[in-house]
């Protein structure tokens, strides 16, 4: 199991000290669309792309389908939403000293995120034409 230190580089800490090191860390257990999960530790300062990156380095042996080339195409998810790269642990308020479940996917790129006037619109169910025309 990998663990993230106290600095930005994530290390792998003895079996004996993984207990004790990781009270203050994120446990980010990640879930594959295999189904396939691995438990890796994280400081709320770690970023999705840092995650994604010391996923990658440090890849699970036994996921063993849907191996990756390169760090840059895996991506989070959490809470039914895609994590873009600057976003970090601490800023998503994922608590500290607990496990925390997200989806790690393969995908080139990510959905551009809607404005804050089709999120409204599609929560009230409205649906506007923008190119409407009168007919008299």
């Amino acid at each position: 199991m990998a663990a993230s230190s106290s600095s930005s580089a994530p290390t792998t800490p003895t079996k004996s000290s993984v207990n004790a090191s990781n009270k203050d860390k994120i446990a980010l257990k990640l879930m594959r669309v295999s189904g396939q999960t691995h438990t890796f530790y994280f400081t709320p300062a770690h970023s999705a792309s840092d995650v994604a990156k010391h996923v990658f380095d440090s890849w699970p042996e036994n996921w063993t389908e849907d191996t990756v080339n390169t760090h840059a195409v895996l991506r989070l998810i959490y809470q039914g939403r895609f994590l873009h790269g600057n976003a970090t642990l601490g800023a998503l308020k994922i608590p500290v000293g607990k496990t925390t479940v997200m989806h790690l996917v393969s995908r080139e790129t990510l959905p551009e995120p809607h404005s804050q006037d089709q999120q409204s619109q599609e929560k009230s169910g409205e649906r506007r034409c923008r190119l409407c025309c009168a007919i008299l």
